[in-house]
């Protein structure tokens, strides 16, 4: 098939089964939008009532990890998670096709009639750690967008990304589709075979954190989109309503602490600094741990010593994914800004103030995918925004920002139409 069809690193063939997800994606493209959701509607009945034989792959998967190692959570599935992944399979399924939208249209003055239409990427490769109900949210959203996904998962979620993809199998083969429509891969060398499969692959969107991240752009041979990594900031400001601040941080990290969303690191401005104790008491109550600078550090360690700590620095810029989070006191809008430029990963931040200005300020100047004024930063979410599924949070600038669904793994052709016109 030639040098664009071999794996960079490796003399051997790409193999069979990617040239099979590209013909799988020309026949995805032909697909009408009310056969592609009959596929979803037939998954989320498959998974109701397949929720047994799920569980028991994700109990291998879980026997294999500490419990109090932050990924658990991530890692784990439910009767209750496969009933929601169930129900968010029915929503794609609801939604409009993102396929063939009229994006432009103009006639120039030549005659020439051009048209900018979206198409589907073709194959799209998703990379992810221990995060099973990827295998859901990707296959569903490519599946409506009409593209063919190859997936890889982290050996932690081996036995769980099997038995799932195993069903999603038997739904495609009742409706006469090939496997490789949805294709697993296992292996470390299929990941490097995956990032240089030029040619066969048209995107590659990683999902997790930093380090796979940093990994995929360094061997990706073919488009990355990056998702995942969130160091995530809340600014409570000078002009704060206590009592809107107080739910939204205790909600921005205690909903889930394992997600990118989830707050990192709470800023509070040197006038308030008072109000920092009633701001952590529900935080503590739920055992998270805090690490302050000595300011901070001195009220909290009165309320709390044995969940307090101090920070000299080292702990800003850390995704923790867990039950703690640093504290920094500012003196100023301006320095909270300059905080969160410089320890931010351009995910998601907030702001509680009831100043107009400021907060104009803020939405404004702070450079991130979703900037939150008066809210907590765990809306940031495909399915909060009312986009559906979600295969991850795009943290750059380039084709897709935030939330990535339907529309954002789509790319678009330009159609012209002419009467034998040619160029002078």
């Amino acid at each position: 098939m030639g040098a664009a069809h071999t794996c960079a690193e490796s003399p051997s063939p790409v193999p069979s089964s990617f040239l099979a997800s590209k013909a799988a994606s020309k026949h995805l493209a032909r697909l009408s939008d009310e056969a592609r959701n009959a596929i979803l509607l037939d998954l989320a009945t498959a998974t109701d009532a397949h929720t047994a034989d799920i569980l028991a792959a994700n109990a291998l998967d879980l026997a294999r990890m500490d419990q109090a190692d932050p990924r658990y959570d991530r890692l784990q599935l439910t009767e209750a998670r496969l009933r929601d992944i169930a129900a968010d399979l029915r929503k794609v399924a609801s939604l409009p096709s993102p396929l063939g939208h009229v994006l432009k249209h103009s006639i120039l003055p030549n005659g020439l009639e051009l048209t900018r239409v979206s198409v589907p990427f073709g194959v799209i490769g998703i990379i992810f750690e221990a995060r099973p109900n990827v295998c859901f949210d990707c296959f569903a959203l490519c599946l409506k967008a009409g593209s063919a996904c190859i997936l890889k998962g982290g050996s932690d979620a081996k036995d769980s990304c099997t038995a799932i993809v195993t069903l999603i199998h038997e739904v495609l083969q009742r409706h006469g589709l090939p496997a490789e429509t949805a294709l697993l891969l296992t292996n470390h060398e299929d990941t490097d075979c995956l990032l240089t499969a030029r040619g066969l692959v048209d995107l590659i969107i990683p999902r997790g954190s930093s380090r796979l991240i940093n990994y995929v752009r360094e061997h990706a041979r073919i488009p990355v989109i990056e998702t995942g990594a969130g160091v995530v900031h809340c600014y409570i400001d000078r002009a704060a309503d206590l009592k809107k601040a107080i739910p939204i941080v205790v909600n921005a990290k205690t909903r889930r602490v394992s997600v990118c969303n989830a707050l990192d690191c709470l800023i509070i401005h040197r006038d308030r600094l008072a109000d920092l104790p009633a701001l952590c008491q529900p935080l503590f109550d739920k055992n998270v741990f805090i690490e302050a600078g000595e300011d901070a550090y001195k009220l909290l360690q009165v309320i709390a010593p044995s969940l307090t700590g101090r920070t000299g620095g080292e702990s800003f810029g850390t995704e923790f994914l867990s039950l703690r989070m640093a504290v920094k006191v500012v003196d100023s809008l301006d320095e909270a800004l300059d905080h969160i430029a410089r320890y931010g990963s351009g995910h998601s931040e907030s702001i509680v103030t009831e100043d107009p200005e400021t907060a104009r300020r803020f939405l404004a100047e702070v450079d991130a995918a979703c900037v939150y004024h008066n809210a907590p930063t765990s809306f940031t979410d495909g399915g909060q925004f009312g986009l559906g599924a979600e295969i991850g949070i795009s943290t750059q600038k380039l084709h897709a920002r935030g939330p990535m669904a339907l529309e954002e793994i789509t790319t678009y052709k330009w159609l012209i139409k002419g009467e034998g016109q040619t160029r002078p």
